[in-house]
């Protein structure tokens, strides 16, 4: 689980601060307020991570088909009116189990910009609670690496820059003998934490009438969901343990929404397709022919139980095409299914249904405010700045930000004022 998140001069973000992240975290705010920022730096991390040259720094994106954000150049990043040094960050901090233990891990690491335009690493630290591993740039792309708080690098050279943000070469890791070890199973750990992030996407791809399927689970969902119904379609019909789990299992969630009562899988011909039936109201129909919630919900339930644990889901805006009660069980889908299966939700929401309601499930005790935490997200002219809400073991919000979800008292108030008025004008007449 990423437990920590610090960005500086990242866009519009001059300095978040440590921010603390839980095992349902969600982000509130106004529209390019920056909250979009906060997932995207770990997509760069993930993206970069997975890049096939190891000698990427950082992948801004824009060259991979497979790119999950794309962020332009080193100036469309930095932040407006930084000074020298022209520097970004990106730190984060993780906890991983490891059979009986935890590996809690810290990543740091600040980028430039070359001669040539490309991003370079400035600095970066790889740490543990016992020991600190470090790399600085130095003249001409030469880089010197410290072990924990020697005065003296263990050696310098450009054979000795970092590797796809997390890790550093291999012949940075002969020269450190033993302590080489512990360096890559840090580096280790941390790619593994990255590439536990998963991304349906804020864009869901609208349903097919029918899909050929590969007779194999996919391997990820893709950024447009586009591949959840393969992974349902999987869960149905290959034989396993948990055969049908998650087709029950989204369907569980899609009749609390009030979306549908049951989920089937049907072959079409034998040309290898099959269509995903909705069953509502004593009618059965294709999915292309319901409406588009859900189509649009189905990726985020599906990811919900294909995520292996440990991982940690990033959604963007998950409330879209959903009704309001539809929006208020999601709180409910991400509270149960955080702790049920140890994966990791960050939200990014404009909804109040499901702000409202993630409020009842911390006062009813289903969840409470360590298990989610709810970070604020605001404009203070060019700035970024976070503002964690201040709730109670009640759900109460002690520090509300003022008219976020609009005046809803205000507007009973006016609503009463205009109905007295009116028939105060009814009586006269």
């Amino acid at each position: 689980m990423i437990d920590q998140l610090h960005l500086q001069n990242l866009k519009a973000w001059r300095d978040s601060g440590p921010v603390r992240l839980s095992p349902v975290t969600m982000l509130l705010g106004t529209n390019s307020s920056g909250k979009s920022t906060l997932l995207q730096s770990l997509l760069l991390l993930k993206q970069t991570v997975a890049a096939p040259d190891r000698t990427v720094h950082l992948n801004l994106g824009g060259d991979g088909a497979h790119d999950l954000v794309r962020l332009g150049g080193f100036d469309d990043v930095l932040a407006r009116g930084v000074a020298a040094p022209r520097q970004f960050s990106i730190a984060l901090s993780f906890q991983r189990p490891e059979g009986e233990r935890v590996r809690h891990g810290h990543f740091a690491c600040s980028y430039g910009q070359t001669a040539r335009g490309a991003v370079a690493i400035q600095a970066l630290e790889l740490s543990t609670v016992a020991r600190r591993f470090r790399a600085l740039r130095r003249e001409r792309g030469a880089y010197a690496v410290y072990v924990d708080d020697e005065a003296r690098p263990r050696g310098k050279g450009p054979e000795l820059a970092p590797e796809r943000s997390i890790a550093l070469s291999a012949e940075a890791l002969a020269l450190l003998g033993s302590d080489g070890a512990h360096l890559q199973d840090l580096s280790l750990a941390l790619r593994r934490e990255l590439e536990g992030i998963v991304y349906p996407g804020p864009l869901r791809r609208r349903p097919e009438r029918d899909y050929l399927w590969s007779k194999a689970a996919p391997g990820e969902l893709g950024s447009d969901g586009h591949q959840a119904i393969d992974a349902l379609l999987a869960n149905a019909l290959l034989p396993s343990e948990q055969q049908g789990h998650m087709l029950r299992s989204v369907a569980h969630w899609l009749r609390r929404m009030g979306m549908a009562e049951q989920l089937s899988v049907r072959a079409v011909g034998r040309s290898g397709r099959y269509e995903l039936l909705v069953h509502h109201d004593g009618v059965v129909a294709n999915l292309h022919d319901v409406g588009v919630g859900v189509s649009q919900v189905l990726p985020v339930l599906a990811v919900a139980y294909c995520a292996p644990p440990g991982s940690t889901v990033l959604l963007e805006e998950p409330e879209i095409h959903l009704h309001p009660l539809a929006q208020a069980v999601l709180a409910e889908v991400f509270a149960e299914v955080s702790q049920q299966r140890q994966v990791q939700f960050l939200v990014e929401t404009h909804s109040e249904h499901l702000f409202r309601h993630m409020q009842t499930l911390i006062a009813r005790r289903q969840t409470n405010t360590t298990q989610c935490r709810m970070l604020f997200v605001e404009r203070r002219g060019a700035d970024a700045v976070l503002v964690p809400l201040d709730v109670d073991e009640f759900g109460a919000v002690r520090n509300w930000p003022q008219h976020f979800f609009g005046d809803a008292l205000g507007e009973a108030r006016e609503q009463a004022r205009a109905r007295a008025q009116r028939l105060r004008e009814a009586s006269s007449g």
